[in-house]
């Protein structure tokens, strides 16, 4: 299931779970349903791509508890709770928590589509996201301990004559380095090479 986006279907109605299946193949989404969140964690890790349709009240593991445990997996999968009993308490704690949407049963089918549209945008997004930094990472990770040393004096605007002082190598070693580090990076610019040193540090 990895490889292609879906929309999750949360359930411990049959009814409920059939039905939406119906809408959402219709409008074209891939669509797997679970009777409860235990089994949704099964097939769950960290490529599962989509948002997922969450009922609130289930028996053993609740929409919340749900939601709580792919935080703490730091899974961004986007959350529509859709529930025939929300409570303000409730809603306010499961869109604090990052959920998109809190909708209440029986909900229009419009309605709805337009809020799992908004949520696969969001995945999409956050995959890219995710990919860039992975991206950043690699790059990074092909820096020498010297070449990191050069590329932190110069994204503070050291020039090279301050790094060779600074660092006790001379200023021809520097410009190696920087060379080998707008290389490695991809960087074109002092500019575009801070950009991706913020990058990491805010991973």
């Amino acid at each position: 299931m990895s490889d292609i986006s879906r929309v999750f279907v949360v359930d411990d109605d049959a009814s409920v779970r059939d039905s939406l299946r119906m809408l959402l193949e219709v409008s074209g989404y891939k669509v797997a349903t679970f009777p409860g969140a235990e089994d949704f964690l099964e097939i769950c890790t960290p490529d599962t791509q989509g948002c997922i349709i969450l009922d609130v009240n289930m028996p053993d593991m609740d929409g919340p508890t749900l939601q709580e445990e792919l935080l703490r997996r730091e899974m961004q999968l986007p959350i529509i709770f859709l529930s025939g009993h929300g409570t303000i308490p409730l809603t306010v704690r499961a869109l604090k928590s990052g959920a998109m949407n809190f909708l209440i049963k029986p909900v229009q089918g419009a309605e709805l589509l337009a809020c799992v549209h908004e949520a696969m945008e969001q995945s999409n997004f956050l995959r890219m996201q995710a990919r860039a930094c992975q991206s950043v990472t690699a790059r990074l990770a092909a820096l020498t301990e010297r070449e990191r040393e050069v590329m932190s004096l110069a994204v503070e605007g050291k020039t090279s004559k301050e790094i060779a002082q600074q660092l006790n190598i001379s200023y021809r070693t520097v410009e190696i380095h920087r060379a080998h580090v707008m290389q490695k990076t991809g960087a074109t610019n002092m500019l575009e090479l801070a950009r991706i040193t913020s990058q990491l540090t805010t991973q």
